[in-house]
C-alpha cells in the first residue's frame, strides 16, 4: 500500500521553504509553536469576522512568521488584499493591537503582500469550494469550477479531492478529479498543497488540493 506524505514537508530544502523562521532552545520549542498557531488563528478569525465577501473567500494564501530577539515580523500573502487595505491602515492597526494583546509582546510588524494569481493557490481554491458546498452546489460542479479557475493561473496540473458524507449520503466516501500532471514523487517538482475542513449540515467534509506549478 502506498505511504502518504505531506508534499510540502517532503520538499523542504529543495523547492519549498519554511513558513516560520525562528530559533528556540528545545525546552521552549513547544511554546514558540503554540505562539505561531495563536498568531495564525487570530489573523484568520479577524479576517473571517470583518472581511467576508459574497463568494465566501477570505483570500489568505499563507502567513509567514519571522521572529527576532525584539521583533515579530508577520507577512500575510493575500489574493484579495483590498479586503484588508480598503479602510487605509486602520484595519491593519486594529489587527496589530489584537495580536499584541493576545501575545503580550511589545514590537510586532505586519506586512500585506498580494499574490499574482489568487486562483493558482490551493488555500483560496479550497475556500471557494467550501463556500460552494455550503450553498448546496453539487460537489462535481464545484470541483470542475475550481479546476477552470486554476487554468486561468497557468498551472501545469491540479488534483482536487473531497472526502466525507458528500451530498448527505449515509456512507462517507472519497471523490477526486485530476487535470494535467501532478508528479507527487518528483522532489524537483514544485507542488503546492492544502488540506481544508468545511462544516456542512450533514457533517464535516475534508478538501485536499494539489497544484503542480513548475519543475526545476
Amino acid at each position: 500500500m502506498g505511504q502518504k506524505i505531506n508534499p510540502l514537508g517532503f520538499r523542504l530544502g529543495t523547492t519549498q521553504s519554511h513558513h516560520s523562521v525562528w530559533f528556540a532552545q528545545p525546552k521552549n520549542y513547544c511554546k514558540g509553536l503554540q505562539e505561531d498557531k495563536k498568531i495564525r488563528d487570530c489573523i484568520k478569525n479577524y479576517v473571517k469576522k470583518n472581511m467576508r465577501i459574497a463568494s465566501g473567500i477570505e483570500g489568505i494564501a499563507r502567513i509567514e512568521i519571522e521572529k527576532r530577539i525584539d521583533l515579530i515580523e508577520i507577512i500575510i500573502y493575500m489574493g484579495f488584499p483590498k479586503l484588508l487595505i480598503k479602510d487605509g491602515s486602520r484595519r491593519i492597526e486594529e489587527l496589530q493591537k489584537n495580536l499584541k494583546k493576545e501575545l503580550n509582546c511589545m514590537k510586532l510588524n505586519i506586512t500585506i503582500k498580494r499574490i499574482a494569481n489568487p486562483y493558482g493557490n490551493p488555500n483560496i481554491l479550497a475556500e471557494f469550494i467550501a463556500g460552494q458546498l455550503k450553498n448546496r452546489v453539487p460537489f462535481r460542479k464545484a470541483m470542475k469550477k475550481a479546476i477552470e479557475l486554476s487554468k486561468q493561473a497557468a498551472t501545469k496540473g491540479i488534483k482536487v479531492q473531497i472526502a466525507g458524507r458528500i451530498d448527505g449520503k449515509e456512507i462517507a466516501r472519497v471523490e477526486w478529479i485530476r487535470e494535467g500532471r501532478v508528479p507527487l514523487q518528483t522532489i524537483g517538482a514544485k507542488i503546492d498543497y492544502c488540506c481544508y475542513t468545511v462544516r456542512t449540515i450533514y457533517g464535516v467534509l475534508g478538501i485536499k488540493i494539489w497544484i503542480f506549478i513548475d519543475e526545476e
